[in-house]
């Protein structure tokens, strides 16, 4: 019969993976608790009608990634692409975001049909921030200082760099559009066929093309830089003076953009050379007009989002954060149904005792030779051995597994003393 595999582009986690997983939430969950963000737990399934109202219909995640289906009511439901849309909904629906302010944060998986490649994944997870009701740039400011600070936790400092730009006004971005469009149709017949599809419908789109043919055209464009309103000249001014204060570096992109009308002022990307062609490891910025999209108030907001598989790519790649998963503290080696029965109870009684210890019992019919192979095969540092012999003399035999010590006889009413003075005060 022919075995089952996993879905194209949806992976497992293995247990050494995990281990990184977990030492990146901890290092995350540290850091932006620093800052006094609080984690949100989202919906993986949502109406359609959401990202169709925030992402918009016309884009390629609506059109040709989104997983959707209809459910037994026929109400269009679809796995999320992406966390911002049901962040919002979520403080709409629950009155977290009128007149109030919210630093919010979120983890889990995310759905998108695409061609699966290196750390890019059909389901792929997504660490994400989103702040809420604060107009101003210090809180992108804020919000860039703690991803330094975090890629400062976890040693990815010297691999990623920052890229800023500002989007400006609805209203100031709406007329370079048009001098970007009339650039671009002057010079039609160069453009490819991704950007002949994007002139009129999502023209700042082109900027961000990674097609090298068209890298010269692009350079020569107009700069959204050159024609920003004076409010948003203020805006990314100061938001420099803030990155330039604490020591951020950063450089300006003219091309970084963001395709939709309800993003405004400062995007930003984080960037490696380190994974090839797709080397952004986390996106964001201002989306001041998407809760009014939503059927909330005009509430300013500013996000990010990073792919939590690159960044475990870099993590293995350069050896960073710390995953080495402590070994057993005690292993139990048992022999014959009384010392089992006894040593199933006794491991509990040393866990309730040793919360902070790990304590292993062998399970399973094993020698006492194979059972001394698992606990050195185990790592742990002690073995407590109760035999038949044991039980009658209601004692326990402690071995030291990694140090060149005598093993010791202890009786079973002085073993917790005993560990306690053997393990945690060495």
């Amino acid at each position: 019969m022919a075995k089952v595999q996993a879905v194209k582009g949806v992976n497992d986690i293995l247990p050494a993976q995990v281990k990184l997983l977990q030492a990146l939430e901890s290092a995350v969950q540290e850091i932006f608790e620093q800052y006094d963000y609080h984690r949100i737990i989202l919906p993986i399934l949502e109406k359609t009608e959401l990202f169709q109202r925030s992402i918009g219909e016309v884009t390629d995640v609506i059109e040709k990634e989104m997983y959707s289906f209809a459910d037994r009511n026929g109400e269009s439901l679809s796995l999320r692409p992406e966390g911002t849309a049901g962040c919002v909904r979520a403080g709409i629906e629950h009155g977290l975001l009128h007149n109030q302010t919210q630093r919010l944060w979120y983890m889990g998986p995310m759905f998108r049909y695409e061609r699966p490649q290196k750390g890019r994944y059909r389901q792929f997870y997504q660490i994400g921030v989103e702040a809420f009701g604060l107009h101003g740039p210090d809180i992108d400011a804020e919000i860039l200082a703690m991803l330094s600070r975090l890629w400062k936790k976890i040693g990815l400092s010297p691999y990623v760099k920052l890229q800023i730009n500002s989007l400006g006004t609805l209203a100031s971005r709406a007329a370079y559009r048009e001098r970007l469009v009339a650039y671009f149709t002057t010079h039609q017949e160069q453009l490819d066929e991704d950007s002949q599809r994007r002139l009129q419908s999502n023209p700042l789109r082109i900027l961000d093309s990674k097609n090298p043919a068209m890298r010269e055209l692009i350079e020569k464009a107009p700069k959204l830089t050159e024609h920003l309103d004076t409010e948003s000249l203020q805006h990314f001014n100061l938001l420099k003076s803030y990155l330039d204060n604490i020591g951020i570096e950063y450089e300006i992109n003219p091309y970084l953009v963001r395709g939709l009308d309800y993003y405004s002022h400062t995007v930003f990307e984080w960037v490696t050379d380190a994974l090839g062609a797709q080397g952004t490891v986390c996106a964001g910025g201002r989306f001041n007009g998407l809760v009014a999209k939503l059927g909330g108030g005009e509430v300013p907001a500013i996000g990010f989002a990073m792919g939590v598989e690159r960044l475990l790519l870099l993590a293995e790649t350069y050896g960073l954060l710390n995953s080495s998963s402590r070994n057993p503290d005690v292993y139990l080696i048992l022999a014959g149904e009384r010392a089992e029965l006894h040593g199933f109870k006794l491991a509990e009684q040393l866990r309730d005792s040793f919360p902070q210890l790990k304590i292993m019992m062998n399970a399973g019919t094993a020698s006492i030779k194979n059972q001394f192979k698992r606990a050195d095969k185990s790592g742990a540092r002690i073995a407590l051995i109760i035999g038949e012999d044991e039980m009658a003399s209601g004692v326990a035999t402690i071995k030291y597994l990694r140090e060149d010590l005598p093993q010791q006889v202890v009786n079973f009413s002085e073993l917790v003393s005993s560990l306690h003075s053997l393990i945690l005060t060495k």
